[in-house]
């Protein structure tokens, strides 16, 4: 099996034009970014104090002081110097550039002799260098700025972050391995294997690759490096009274090698990290094992431990999976970062298996999981993501505490914030690939151009859509020159009843259909045109009966985005509005509502309050008619604190 099969058009190609993913590109570049650096500035009073930058200096001799924040305070500067280069990318700007090019100089003064790059070591710790992989982040804050250096150098062409990294990779490369006299470690929070990869594809040095697939082999493998390194530092092994995921080191997906796995155990954004590195190994060296193991837990992620908005980590405890159909909606964790990394890893299992399901579940967080994280002005954040709020249980219980009724304007522990950022400043990257075999492959559906080579052709698209909002899709194909080749346009597995037409005459999409792919298959001319429909009207959706907390429930999806009803729009009291089984909606785009958005209106009941205060009764229940009022998920919380919920009781006898 071939696994290169797709190549991703880069987003220096692809352009965005207006419709939402537009909107909210130009909302990360113009207001986001700029804010996020402020924060990490400490410029913004409202935000807990970051010092992510002073950190930098105080390394680099320039200023006094001790270093502030979480250990791991590194990965805010490189994730936020990462999208601000995409944002070059989008939107040149000359005194951005300054700024990057000031950051990354700073970042080489607080470089020690040896290569050794991390701020929290070179300040508070400098004789705890490599001592403790599993807990301390080294590894995942330096693949964090290797990422930095490629979007960098993708943005500017300057060399310098590389030039940085790839001192501090010959470093690691002095400290760990399989060769006599060097640690045998790896990270505790994975992420610098894709990091490696990505050195690699932009210097074509070997020595990324290598230290990537060391890394994702030695994992697990006993004797267990965390155990070594723990007796080491004279650590006594906990005693719990019962193995926890930390000492079985499920946590840190250690707890077995990875070609062991079978189910996506422990914290959801490290195995998602994981997945991902994994899967370019697999690609860049066509492990075909290592590929059938990452179906595997492709498979138990997306079919039973995945929420209907793309969230995944079903419980604060180790901000971890639990197991199979655990998804409780209101103790819920679902990390921003798990759906970025959920992101990260369909994007590269489609690269290899051209199949929609991957397309779908990547669309589905690119549009509800990663999109409810920021505020529609881009300035507040969400780190954990729930199907259901009741301020007063987020206020008075312990279980809920985690989950917050508004965004933040930062967090003590900022990963998400900045991640939001790179991953929609870059979402070029996402929507559009090419085989070999003379293919172009739509993947997701925005008002777009691009201009993507093919086979020593110029193959110029345009794409006229208002999608999400509406499932009409218009494809103007441009050749350089009349020539034969495929576009293979995604049906949305949310779509039942898919129409495709090439100038004006239709195409059997059973004849064309492969793996949720219609492949078109013809010579193309200047000026061809595919005119896609994909009837969107919302639907009701329904768990599987295993999924304890959602039975009796329905959710409201309309084309890729999940709904929810909030109290500012229909009270107090949502747990109590029950959908009747034939529901009739009204869609209606609402211009001035919430940046504009699809609502949807129907007809429901609410169960009525007793006139008695006790707790039971053997009385029945009554009930009144009402109008409910549902917007899109990602929405919600932008207008004041307040109850809401995705997942509603239906199905009930309403007549007394």
């Amino acid at each position: 099996m071939r696994l290169n099969k797709l190549t991703n058009v880069k987003m220096e190609n692809v352009k965005l034009n207006g419709g939402l993913l537009g909107c909210i590109q130009d909302l990360i570049v113009n207001e986001t970014i700029p804010y996020q650096y402020n924060v990490l500035n400490d410029d913004v009073e409202e935000a807990p104090k970051s010092h992510a930058i002073a950190n930098f200096r105080i390394a680099a001799g320039e200023q006094k002081g001790e270093f502030y924040g979480m250990f791991f305070q590194d990965s805010d500067v490189a994730k936020w110097l990462e999208a601000a280069s995409y944002s070059l990318i989008l939107k040149p700007n000359p005194e951005l550039e300054k700024i990057l090019d000031e950051l990354v100089d700073l970042i080489g003064r607080a470089q020690q002799p040896d290569g050794y790059l991390n701020t929290y070591f070179t300040v508070a710790h400098p004789d705890k260098r490599w001592t403790n992989l599993r807990d301390m982040h080294e590894l995942y804050c330096a693949g964090h700025m290797m990422e930095a250096a490629v979007a960098y150098y993708r943005a500017t062409g300057k060399t310098k972050l590389i030039d940085i990294m790839s001192k501090f990779t010959d470093h690691m490369l002095t400290v760990l391995g399989p060769e006599p006299g060097k640690k045998r470690g790896y990270d505790g929070h994975p992420e610098i294997e894709l990091a490696l990869v990505k050195m690699y594809k932009v210097t074509g040095d070997e020595k990324y690759l290598r230290l990537a697939k060391y890394f994702i082999d030695e994992r697990g493998k006993e004797p267990h490096y965390f155990t070594i390194e723990a007796e080491l530092r004279g650590e006594k092994k906990k005693s719990t009274g019962q193995d926890d995921m930390w000492s079985t080191y499920q946590y840190y997906q250690a707890h077995l090698p990875v070609r062991e796995q079978t189910t996506a155990e422990g914290h959801a954004v490290r195995a998602m990290y994981l997945y991902a590195g994994a899967a370019d190994i697999a690609r860049e060296t066509g492990d075909e094992e290592l590929f059938a193991v990452l179906k595997r837990l492709w498979d138990n992620v997306t079919k039973k431990r995945m929420y209907i908005t793309a969230a995944i980590g079903s419980q604060s405890y180790g901000e971890a999976f639990s197991f199979d159909y655990d998804l409780p909606n209101d103790t819920i964790y679902g990390e921003t970062c798990a759906s970025i990394g959920l992101a990260l890893f369909a994007y590269r299992m489609l690269q290899m298996d051209p199949d929609s399901r991957y397309a779908d579940v990547l669309e589905k967080a690119i549009y509800n999981g990663i999109l409810s994280g920021i505020s529609l002005d881009g300035k507040r954040f969400f780190y954990v993501n729930p199907l259901e709020v009741n301020p007063e249980a987020c206020e008075k219980r312990y279980d809920h505490s985690h989950v917050k009724v508004e965004r933040q304007a930062w967090f003590a522990c900022a990963c998400c914030p900045t991640n939001v950022s790179r991953l929609y400043a870059s979402i070029g990257d996402y929507m559009y690939s090419t085989s070999t075999d003379g293919e172009i492959y739509i993947h997701i559906f925005a008002n777009s151009s691009a201009n993507i080579a093919l086979n020593g052709k110029n193959v110029a698209l345009n794409v006229k859509t208002r999608y999400p909002w509406d499932g009409n899709i218009s494809v103007k194909v441009n050749p350089d020159s009349k020539g034969e080749f495929t576009v293979a346009i995604r049906v949305p597995s949310w779509c039942g009843e898919p129409s495709i037409r090439v100038n004006g005459q239709p195409v059997n999409i059973g004849e064309h259909i492969e793996k949720g792919y219609v492949k078109i298959r013809r010579v193309w001319e200047p000026g061809d045109e595919i005119d896609v429909v994909y009837p969107m009207k919302a639907v009701l959706v329904r768990a599987n009966p295993k999924v304890r907390e959602n039975v009796g429930k329905v959710a409201i999806q309309r084309g890729p985005m999940v709904y929810c009803i909030e109290e500012v729009d229909n009270g107090k009291g949502l747990h109590k509005i029950i959908v009747p089984k034939n529901v009739e909606f009204k869609e209606v785009f609402e211009e001035g509502l919430l940046n504009g958005v699809v609502t949807i209106t129907f007809k429901a009941y609410r169960l009525k309050d007793w006139l008695s205060d006790e707790c039971y009764s053997f009385a029945p229940n009554d009930y009144e008619e009402i109008e409910v009022k549902a917007v899109p998920y990602y929405a919600w919380g932008n207008r004041g604190a307040g109850e809401m919920m995705v997942w509603l009781m239906s199905n009930i006898d309403t007549t007394g």
